[in-house]
């Protein structure tokens, strides 16, 4: 049985993965339009899924009806919530993607007890306050914009955060009686049904630059690691933990993303950073103990 402890460290990997893929992301949009990108990152993901699917020799009996739900949850999660966050971006700005987003793991506390009737105790509702404020220090939500030119697009962004964290915990609902690597291939599938029109459409009014080298093994990356391997972490943590407790890996994803900032393209370390990045781990510490009654 995997551990408490063990489902953290899948929710970990999964936001991590993705808080490091912007750099990669930045380079192959240069020259591949989005959704066609996002298309191509999901035929790469089925093809590494059912690869090992088929060498794990995992079933894919299932019926009717559970394809049907399947597959609806991953136009939610791969279809609406990525094309939300795609167009809320290109008509908003990045740091403000950034600070919206933050709010995913409230939105999972909150569907997590709509839907799963989760109970939240006092010291969940501290660390995701903890973190809310940790994120928002290393992100710096003073520099993001919200005039009246922007309303759509920061609208988009937050349909994003709040169907990306739908999904999530949907993720933990559907999953229960079914292995995550084959919910992961169908709900890539789901996300196909959305995400190819919107190529077929983006292809009309723009091209596809020249790919180098360089750019293939950027999209194999996004294909294989960023979109197969992350969303198969993200759904077992999901699939093994508390929605409310695994929404709250999400914080590693700008933690990971700034720290890259960091490291790789010179940006300052400052205080603010370093004490956000501490409150953050700290909320991670908290998630990690055990249950007890609060």
């Amino acid at each position: 049985m995997t551990s408490r402890r063990t489902g953290l460290v899948f929710g970990l990997l999964a936001a991590a993965i993705w808080g490091g893929m912007y750099v990669v992301s930045k380079v192959v949009l240069e020259v591949v339009p989005p959704f066609t990108l996002l298309t191509l990152r999901l035929l790469l993901g089925i093809g590494s899924l059912a690869l090992w699917i088929g060498l794990g020799r995992a079933r894919l009996q299932l019926s009717r009806r559970q394809w049907e739900q399947l597959l609806a949850v991953g136009v939610l999660g791969y279809g609406i919530s990525l094309g939300f966050q795609f167009a809320g971006t290109h008509l908003s700005t990045a740091t403000n993607g950034a600070v919206i987003t933050a709010a995913t793991p409230a939105f999972v506390f909150l569907f997590a007890w709509l839907v799963l009737r989760e109970r939240i105790g006092r010291r969940q509702v501290l660390a995701l306050l903890l973190s809310t404020v940790g994120v928002l220090l290393v992100i710096d939500p003073f520099q993001a914009r919200f005039d009246s030119q922007l309303w759509l697009g920061n609208l988009l962004l937050v349909g994003a955060a709040v169907t990306w964290a739908l999904y999530s915990v949907l993720v933990r609902k559907v999953t229960q009686a079914l292995d995550s690597l084959v919910f992961t291939l169908i709900a890539f599938i789901g996300g196909l049904l959305i995400a190819m029109p919107a190529a077929a459409f983006e292809l009309r009014a723009q091209t596809i630059g020249p790919i180098g080298p360089g750019v293939l093994v950027g999209i194999f990356y996004l294909g294989v690691v960023s979109t197969a391997v992350a969303a198969y972490l993200w759904n077992k943590a999901f699939a093994v933990l508390p929605a409310g407790t695994a929404g709250l890996t999400f914080f590693a994803q700008p933690l990971v993303g700034a720290g890259l900032g960091i490291s790789l393209l010179g940006d300052p370390l400052t205080l603010q950073f370093a004490v956000g990045a501490m409150l953050i781990l700290l909320c991670l510490w908290m998630a990690a103990q055990p249950d007890r009654i609060n």
